[in-house]
């Protein structure tokens, strides 16, 4: 009989993988959007570049900002939560400790059972314990906002130099098609590795990627075309 046994669980990756997976499809269809939507306007291939680079350093910028006052929201309240949990169990212990067997009795243990489950794991770690089986706060899902700024804030950065590469690669006759085809490639391929990254089908995930960042520089073509200049 194997004596050890070793799993591989997803679960862990959330924080950061959701950050990510943000960060670097914005990063992509964003800088592409603005670029294919300023060279439909008939703009300069230098305006077309300056405007991405802008973009670029811009979405970042706000995509940590964004990440890490949202993610920092739900840190305080869990925060706020454990506090009120811990001074619940100062007050009134006996009342919490039959909270927790009541937990577990409806998770399907026998009351006797459940009592000494409840009673055991309150003697080991009581905020611990009504924190992951009362409040669902475990520190695998535990809300950790400055990974998830830098996240998202380098996956967005990774995700736009893509378009942006394909801009000064390319010439300036040809910068909308090759940015659109750079991007739709891009986006496959990191709809495709999130989905793989999560346990996903991978062909679903980049296609759906994939046609999203389609439609938003097709609604950005659209709208840049309106304009007709030269700068």
């Amino acid at each position: 009989m194997p004596t050890r046994h070793s799993e591989s669980h997803r679960s862990s990756r959330v924080g950061w993988l959701r950050a990510a997976v943000l960060g670097a499809n914005d990063g992509i269809v964003s800088v592409s959007g603005l670029v294919v939507g300023v060279a439909a306007s008939g703009a300069s291939h230098e305006t077309v570049l300056a405007s991405g680079v802008a973009a670029l350093a811009a979405g970042a910028m706000s995509m940590a900002a964004g990440e890490y006052v949202s993610v920092q929201s739900q840190a305080d309240t869990e925060l706020a939560d454990l506090a009120t949990e811990r001074r619940e169990l100062a007050a009134q212990p006996q009342f919490e400790l039959n909270e927790l067997t009541h937990i577990y009795v409806r998770r399907g243990l026998e009351p006797e059972l459940a009592r000494q489950v409840a009673e055991q794991l309150t003697a080991h770690d009581a905020l611990a314990a009504h924190a992951r089986d009362e409040l669902g706060i475990t520190d695998t899902l535990r809300a950790r906002p400055v990974q998830a700024a830098f996240a998202s804030a380098t996956a967005f950065v990774s995700g736009g130099v893509l378009p942006m590469a394909s801009v000064l690669l390319s010439p300036a006759s040809i910068v909308q098609p090759v940015t659109i085809a750079v991007t739709i490639s891009a986006l496959f391929v990191s709809g495709a590795l999130a989905a793989r990254a999560g346990g996903a089908p991978m062909l679903r995930g980049a296609a759906r990627v994939a046609f999203w960042g389609a439609l938003a520089m097709a609604v950005s073509s659209g709208v840049g075309s309106l304009f007709d200049v030269s700068v």
